[in-house]
């Protein structure tokens, strides 16, 4: 059984500040967390640290998760946009 290093997919959102033209045309990557609420994986743009302990697994945004080959399938087959791009074996 093998164990992946899952990164979560990202979104490109701009601009990024104010203040400069420039900040007007820059985007950065974006980390978009992925939960399971009543068996369903879905895209959460946006967490409430609240309501974090009431979903079954959470997977935040920009951080990198460790999972099993099980989880892995789980989360391609959840039709999430989660991809084999998005695991790297370790």
């Amino acid at each position: 059984m093998a164990t992946w290093l899952f990164k979560t997919p990202t979104v490109r959102e701009g601009p990024i500040g104010t203040g400069s033209r420039l900040f007007y045309f820059y985007k950065m990557e974006v980390g978009v967390s992925i939960v399971k609420e009543e068996g369903i994986y879905y895209q959460a743009r946006y967490l409430l640290d609240s309501d974090v302990n009431s979903y079954q697994e959470v997977y935040r945004g920009g951080v990198n998760h460790m999972v099993s080959d099980e989880i892995k399938a789980a989360l391609i087959a959840g039709d999430i946009d989660v991809t084999e791009t998005n695991f790297t074996v370790q």
